[in-house]
């Protein structure tokens, strides 16, 4: 049945999107808050897919581009609404609902912001069912559905339509975002309710809801489970990650090295690029990426960005089961580790 996200749903949201996230800077994180504050009024309409009327229009909202830039460019407020009504042009008929990109952090704010200022649903569910750094990396993807015709707003009045193949979006959009500011709000895979049934990964909205309130453990915000590989403390890091300020772009691969500090004591070694995608224990492969390998820093409790790691850090090592369709054929092709150049 529907239910409302209100000022105390808000809360619970905002804590639980960042449980499993990584790369959320302060500045960034608690301007999408305020702004979801701002915007929420007597909340936004939480529902499932198969809730909604089969031809109504939904579209996925994501933040592209660096947190930091958003940041540092305060918004002018109306770039998700103009996101949205830029793609409503291109197909020539109204949004109906709004559905997550994935709930990592700001781009688990976005969308409310955006339900809320349409004053449409807000689709209990997302494309990722954990995150990916490109944009054509969701379960929309392998279900069929084009990334493209998007609508990006920029934060200085920019508003650009873009549409091609969904193999070609990342390399368009990476410049665009650069020209307007470093970051934008794009409204994308535009698609019928009948269709978001069928490619969604859902309840995640409510899941992180659950996670999001006090004394229950950071599992709960995992739709597909998820297992700890240890703990230990960081020994060395090898390599930089070499983070670009837009979405997608590719960085240098390193390695983080971690003494496990209970059990067999085994030497854990973690291979990123833009994000962990391969973990090692004494030399055996352990765990990869379509499944999502998180650093979780014992003192603070936050998810560490590989560019944060750092010797001396104590960490828990949280592995979170993907969606079944990642494990697919297709699914490892767009997500496994051959998509993050591992010849596994």
């Amino acid at each position: 049945m529907a239910r409302l996200i209100d000022r105390d749903g808000l809360s619970r949201f905002s804590a639980g999107s960042r449980v499993l996230a990584t790369g959320a800077a302060e500045s960034s994180f608690n301007l999408s808050l305020d702004w979801a504050r701002s915007a929420i009024g007597d909340g936004v309409e939480l529902v499932a897919a198969d809730e909604l009327p089969a031809e109504t229009r939904c579209v996925a909202i994501t933040l592209v581009g660096s947190t930091t830039a958003l940041g540092e460019q305060i918004p002018a407020g109306d770039e998700p609404e103009r996101a949205v009504r830029a793609l409503e042009r291109r197909l020539g008929e109204p949004v109906g609902a709004v559905v997550a990109l994935n709930l990592a952090a700001e781009n688990a704010l976005f969308p409310l912001i955006t339900a809320a200022g349409l004053g449409v649903p807000l689709v209990d569910g997302d494309g990722t069912g954990r995150v990916f750094p490109l944009v054509e990396q969701t379960t929309y993807t392998l279900g069929g559905v084009n990334v493209a015709p998007l609508a990006l707003a920029g934060g200085s009045g920019e508003l650009v339509v873009l549409e091609t193949a969904a193999d070609r979006v990342e390399e368009l959009l990476r410049p665009v975002v650069l020209s307007v500011g470093g970051w934008g709000v794009a409204a994308c895979y535009p698609m019928t309710a009948r269709d978001l049934v069928k490619v969604v990964v859902p309840g995640t909205v409510s899941l992180l809801m659950r996670a999001g309130e006090p004394g229950v453990p950071r599992s709960a915000a995992a739709p597909y489970g998820a297992r700890t590989l240890c703990r230990g403390r960081i020994l060395a890091v090898e390599g930089g990650t070499g983070h670009g300020p837009t979405v997608g772009l590719p960085s240098q691969p390193s390695s983080i090295v971690i003494r496990e500090s209970e059990g067999l004591r085994r030497l854990v070694r973690l291979e990123a690029h833009n994000e962990v995608v391969l973990a090692l224990a004494d030399g055996a492969v352990v765990a990869t990426v379509p499944d999502q390998i998180c650093m979780i820093s014992t003192t603070g409790g936050m998810v560490v960005d590989v560019d944060n790691a750092e010797p001396g850090l104590e960490v828990e090592i949280m592995v979170v089961r993907a969606a079944p369709v990642w494990h697919s054929e297709r699914g490892l092709a767009l997500g496994g580790p051959r998509a993050f150049g591992m010849p596994l």
